[in-house]
């Protein structure tokens, strides 16, 4: 039987992965590995985690870890090549733009295994985003480009590829996204920390930031955090805080004032649990753009820049930039119900994977 190779290297990769999985079982006509590159060490990421996605353990585990952009990707190479030449795929399918992404995609290509890229064609333009090289550099050598929104088609067929190959099959996040706010209903969620402060406060905002061109400078992360202090003077803001956004919060003696509650990195579940009844997202997260505009979730983005435009064109997304005064407009506008109406866009109805995997079925068959 044809065997996929399904490569994910982050936490939010597998949330790419699981729905991909569940369609294939559905499927019945292909084997599948899960191969865990191990590019993000994560503690979350335990038998619970999975069973919560719906999929099984991954088959591999390659431990590549962390380093330099240079070193991870390299140590990812290494470890890929020797296992695709040890038991050879048929092909191999990457998701997103990690490091993983384009180190896998790129031993496939140069043993002449084809590459599906789900996610493909995102494009924000800015060169200074190691996301934006690696998106381009896979999407230069996949065979299958597997498409979430009409600017992802619009910048393939521009970049040159074949029509043919450009499928436009929805969002495997959101299929994600939406089988997890599903299963949420019929869970016992009082045991998670999230709910504790869903009690106490009921409403309320959230907050993520991680992108280093936000976090990594003292100037921008005091503009960004007076914003949130006016903010969380209207609204109690709820913020888990990435490791390395804590590190230079108190590096750069940032105070976010009493109103902003700072919590430990979040499950899965238990952050869905928190920000899917939150009166507004601020975050700099491109899942969480995506995710916010699935359920209908106000969300403004602080970034200058956005690889998933059909967020703010259709979504409930609002793209901010880094000016305070404008994040504290658009949170206000939220406040005072003039917030954005967003819709759902078209095929983000849960059935993307389903889509990938009957193609990726017909596309194998021929190769045979």
């Amino acid at each position: 039987m044809t065997t996929l190779y399904l490569v994910a290297g982050a936490r939010p990769n597998f949330m790419k992965i699981a729905p991909i999985v569940r369609a294939i079982q559905a499927h019945g006509g292909l084997e599948f590995r899960i191969i865990h590159t191990g590019q993000h060490y994560d503690r979350e990421m335990n038998e619970v985690f999975f069973e919560e996605l719906g999929i099984p353990e991954p088959d591999v585990f390659m431990a590549a870890g962390g380093g330099s952009h240079a070193q991870q990707t390299a140590k990812i190479m290494v470890a890929f090549e020797e296992l695709c030449q040890a038991q050879r795929p048929d092909a191999v399918l990457v998701v997103g733009d990690v490091n993983s992404t384009l180190a896998c995609s790129i031993v496939a290509k140069k043993l002449n295994i084809p590459v599906a890229h789900v996610e493909a064609g995102l494009r924000s333009g800015d060169m200074t985003m190691p996301e934006e090289i690696n998106r381009l550099v896979t999407d230069s050598i996949s065979d299958w480009f597997f498409v979430t929104e009409p600017s992802g088609v619009e910048h393939l067929l521009r970049e040159g590829k074949a029509e043919s190959a450009i499928h436009y099959v929805g969002h495997v996040m959101v299929d994600n996204v939406l089988f997890q706010a599903e299963n949420l209903k019929n869970a016992d969620t009082s045991s998670l920390e999230t709910s504790v402060f869903k009690a106490a406060i009921q409403r309320y905002g959230v907050v993520t930031l991680h992108r280093p061109s936000n976090v990594d400078s003292a100037e921008m992360m005091a503009r960004i955090g007076g914003a949130l202090r006016e903010i969380a003077a209207e609204l109690p803001l709820i913020f888990p805080v990435h490791p390395r956004t804590r590190a230079n919060l108190e590096k750069f003696g940032v105070d976010l004032g009493p109103n902003v509650t700072l919590l430990g990195p979040q499950a899965y579940m238990a952050f869905l649990n928190l920000w899917k009844d939150a009166v507004v997202v601020l975050t700099d997260s491109g899942g969480l753009q995506e995710e916010t505009t699935a359920l209908g979730v106000p969300c403004i983005t602080i970034r200058e820049n956005t690889e998933r435009p059909v967020t703010v064109v259709e979504g409930s997304n609002v793209l901010a930039g880094t000016d305070p005064v404008r994040i504290v407009i658009e949170a206000r506008k939220v406040l005072q119900g003039d917030g954005k109406q967003g819709r759902r866009p078209y095929l983000w109805d849960g059935k993307a994977a389903k889509r990938i995997v009957e193609i990726l079925a017909a596309e194998l068959q021929t190769l045979h």
